[in-house]
């Protein structure tokens, strides 16, 4: 399993924003990471400027969007549509499109519950619980 340090996870943005806005050839894995980047103008700014903007930090009090931590969510959500797990994620996720009439939207909501099921886990010194996250999107 690929664990990237919080380093390597930026790096990795911060590249496939330049080299999409430099057209260069993107791996699967960098398009799709440069569409969900350009899906986010109000991040463009920050993308753009990789040297400044690298060891940026965003406090953990909710107040700012981490625009790191948002775009790797929607990378956990798209892999996990992709491979259908958890169990059900794609009939969510295809619920909760028709109900906000947008894919992107749907993962909005989507990040709400699995940044539920993370924060739980982290408050319970457990590992992060499925039916945490799967019962918390039936609710949306």
């Amino acid at each position: 399993m690929f664990n990237p340090t919080r380093d390597e996870a930026r790096l990795f943005l911060f590249e496939s924003w330049r080299k999409r806005c430099a057209q260069e050839l993107l791996t699967p894995l960098e398009d799709l990471t440069a569409q969900l980047i350009d899906k986010h103008p109000e991040f463009h700014e920050l993308f753009n400027d990789a040297e400044r903007n690298q060891d940026k930090d965003y406090a953990a009090d909710g107040n700012v969007l981490n625009p790191f931590l948002h775009l790797m969510m929607h990378l956990t959500i798209e892999e996990q549509i992709s491979i259908g797990q958890p169990q059900g994620i794609r009939e969510q996720f295809t619920r909760l499109t028709h109900k906000y009439e947008s894919e992107h939207e749907a993962q909005h909501a989507m990040m709400d519950c699995l940044g539920e099921m993370i924060w739980q886990a982290q408050r319970n010194k457990t590992a992060p619980d499925a039916a945490i996250y799967m019962g918390c999107l039936e609710k949306q």
